[in-house]
């Protein structure tokens, strides 16, 4: 396709969401380089962020200008190229999340720097959705979402935990602390256990780098805050297998994941080669199918547009900090975080993704007496 065909043709599909090349409004996009036309038709959303990273364009409002993409299905628009077809027969013909790829997210993501989470996050360092919905600031909706899980799961003093993912150990901290409760979390990332053991210290805390398909013993709850957006289709039933392998008869397993609209085998192109390696959104029909002839659903909650408010603190955070944080990192990730901050916020507002809390027993089990909300 010529470069005055495929401008066309990006015109109009942009038109179809209110959007103008070189408008005045703040979510127009302003074209720095003319090749970026072909470039977003031809790789889609991968050629829509990496263009962006490499600055052949800009939008003032990038949040509001994704959240107007997504309202107006434009993704479903495009056909789909040799390019983006390996992607989603990759994903099909290997376990993109085995035992021997689970480290990878680790190394590239969370092992970036503490420095630049420090930066970003709330007070006690907690990255996945806050709970706004009495909260003012994110501190307190983190704290309001910590707080939020240990009433769905009943959690009482003394009760062992088991944290699958569990980042640098905020849940952990807040539980034994607030609780009392034993917790024993594990996650793939070297620099989020050497943070959090400094957390944690003196308290009832052990946290592991380990993959979540290794762990052993009995626990009275076992819980995921953000694991299950690396497990992979493929592996969904194996990590629910494992959650009823290491939790009591009695016991209450609770899982918190971003989650999408639609069943997939594959993510995002552009966020799985540049934030999240091997990641993939399930769906409820994926996760129902793990959970058969395991566990009953006691409780599905979503409040997605929660990720919205969070996202756009943690932009905030990372607009203010970056003076400090320039040198270390430069210009390009600069704008490949604030691609992934903002855009992953207008896909939350535009209802493109979810944020699901689910609470689950054994069968068998009488039915929890959980605070739900």
């Amino acid at each position: 396709m010529t470069r005055n065909r495929s401008e066309t043709v990006l015109r109009e599909l942009l038109g179809l969401a209110g959007i103008s090349m070189n408008g005045d409004k703040s979510f127009d996009v302003q074209v720095h380089n003319e090749d970026v036309y072909r470039r977003i038709l031809r790789d889609g959303a991968l050629g829509l962020g990496e263009s962006y990273i490499d600055g052949w364009w800009d939008c003032q409002a990038l949040d509001q200008f994704i959240c107007r993409v997504l309202l107006a299905r434009l993704p479903d628009r495009l056909r789909v190229t040799s390019g983006l077809t390996w992607h989603v027969l990759k994903s099909r013909i290997f376990n993109l999340q085995k035992v021997s790829r689970a480290f990878q997210v680790g190394k590239q993501h969370y092992d970036i720097g503490n420095d630049l989470y420090e930066a970003m996050l709330d007070k006690r360092m907690v990255y996945t959705c806050g709970y706004w919905k009495r909260a003012k600031d994110l501190d307190s909706a983190q704290e309001a979402k910590l707080e939020l899980v240990c009433r769905k799961i009943n959690l009482e003093q003394g009760m062992t935990v088991l944290d699958l993912g569990c980042g640098w150990g905020s849940f952990a901290k807040y539980a034994a602390e607030k609780y009392g409760a034993m917790v024993t979390g594990v996650t793939v990332s070297k620099r989020q256990v050497e943070l959090g053991k400094e957390m944690c210290k003196g308290l009832p805390v052990e946290l592991r780098l380990e993959d979540y398909r290794n762990v052993t013993g009995k626990y009275d709850r076992v819980i995921s805050i953000g694991i299950m957006e690396h497990i992979g289709y493929k592996n969904y039933r194996t990590y629910m297998e494992k959650v009823d392998h290491v939790l009591k008869d009695d016991g209450i397993a609770f899982v918190h994941t971003i989650g999408g609209n639609v069943s997939k085998t594959t993510s995002n192109p552009w966020t799985a080669k540049y934030i999240f390696p091997n990641g993939m959104l399930p769906s409820i029909a994926q996760i129902g199918r793990a959970m058969e002839r395991l566990f009953v659903m006691e409780d599905w909650h979503n409040f997605g547009q929660d990720y919205d408010k969070t996202l756009m603190a943690w932009h905030d955070n990372f607009e203010k900090a970056w003076p400090e944080l320039k040198d270390k990192y430069g210009d390009r990730f600069y704008r490949m975080g604030r691609y992934y901050l903002l855009s992953s916020a207008g896909a939350f507002r535009s209802r493109w993704i979810q944020l699901w809390q689910i609470v689950m027993t054994k069968q068998g089990r009488e039915q929890p007496n959980c605070r739900m909300s």
